[in-house]
């Protein structure tokens, strides 16, 4: 039997990465690492787990996007939005601390 790997964070839930201090949303949640071995060797230098999920997330006051690994992400409690050139992509609106995922049009 299988173990069910479950999500801590989920999409448009404001995030603080433990490691480099920065503040974000979660646009998407892969259950497992879905980089490519290239990539975690040169961008994962702590090693996080590649069978935890991991988050892909705007990070606030950037242009970018980041892909993070659950072990490296905490809460961001503080309930303030995030700014970033891409959140009208990805959110509606944003109530009580969670930004609202906008819906598909198909």
């Amino acid at each position: 039997m299988t173990a069910t790997i479950r999500a801590h964070f989920r999409v448009g839930q404001l995030i603080h990465h433990k490691l480099f201090d920065y503040r974000g949303v979660v646009i998407d949640v892969d259950p497992t690492f879905q980089g490519s071995d290239e990539w975690y060797d040169t961008m994962a230098r702590s090693q996080p787990p590649k069978h935890e999920p991991w988050y892909h997330v705007l990070v606030h006051g950037a242009v970018h996007q980041t892909y993070v690994a659950e072990q490296n992400l905490e809460p961001d409690l503080g309930g303030e939005p995030v700014s970033h050139p891409e959140l009208d992509l990805y959110f509606d609106g944003f109530r009580d601390g969670i930004y609202m995922a906008r819906r598909s049009m198909n």
